[in-house]
């Protein structure tokens, strides 16, 4: 498929935000692609409906869905976020619950930072490609909407005055037009908890983050029950100057 699309295995690499050695290892078959490689691959090749379906049904049955946090760490944190940063390239509508904490890409560098006490190797490479990535915040051509619950907002990861730079960077960024950002208040009645952190990109990938690894679904009955879920969530969120309004109060709060 490379050779018809007449890529060289730098040019695929560098579409994917891969290495060419990786590319080269899928290719010769030295190393099984994650489905999100495959996703990326597929779609750096423009390969036609059929194609996609066939290659990601072979590599559903070829390698499983789950990605341990350990398997992570030893590639290297860093090359995780070179993931994620591919997986938003490939994406127009980007949407994130986040019920625990706050997302790398609306974070603070000293949130960034705290995040990543207990990851191990050099959290600040990580660091540095997670603040990176925030750069796709400025890509009019993508839609963001960030679902947060009020625990997140509120989780006290830094010091109280870094806790309302934080707080304050969100409003900022709440007033973007490409970006929708909304608010879960303890005691808004919902019909389903807040099980875990999830993003959505599209209406075809989704990604689940747990303790020990995340989980990715790209089976359409998958996608189709989380955008339900992340619909119901967003029937109960504050946004605009609603959310803003909670925001200030928060953040006025850990400056007393």
């Amino acid at each position: 498929m490379r050779d018809r699309a007449g890529l060289t295995g730098v040019r695929l690499a560098r579409l994917c935000n891969m290495s060419q050695s990786k590319v080269s290892k899928i290719e010769t078959g030295r190393i099984e692609p994650s489905l999100t490689d495959v996703e990326c691959i597929l779609r750096a090749l423009k390969a036609s409906s059929d194609e996609i379906q066939e290659v990601l049904t072979l590599a559903r049955l070829a390698s499983t869905e789950w990605q341990d946090k350990r398997s992570s760490w030893r590639r290297g944190t860093e090359k995780r976020q070179a993931e994620l940063a591919a997986l938003e390239a490939g994406a127009s509508r980007l949407r994130y619950f986040l019920p625990s904490m706050i997302t790398g890409l609306l974070a603070t560098p000293e949130y960034v930072t705290a995040s990543l006490a207990h990851t191990p190797g050099d959290p600040g490479k990580t660091a540095a490609r997670k603040i990176e990535r925030q750069a796709i915040l400025s890509d009019s051509s993508k839609q963001f909407t960030f679902l947060l619950t009020e625990q997140a907002i509120r989780w006290a990861l830094v010091p109280p005055a870094v806790m309302a730079a934080q707080i304050d960077r969100l409003d900022f960024l709440s007033r973007r037009q490409n970006i929708r950002l909304g608010v879960i208040m303890n005691g808004t009645p919902l019909s389903r908890g807040p099980m875990n952190t999830f993003t959505v990109y599209d209406e075809r990938l989704v990604t689940a983050e747990m303790f020990t690894g995340r989980m990715v679904f790209q089976d359409p009955r998958d996608v189709r029950q989380h955008l339900d879920i992340f619909s119901l969530f967003e029937q109960g969120a504050a946004f605009g100057q609603e959310a803003r309004d909670r925001l200030d109060g928060w953040s006025s709060g850990y400056r007393t």
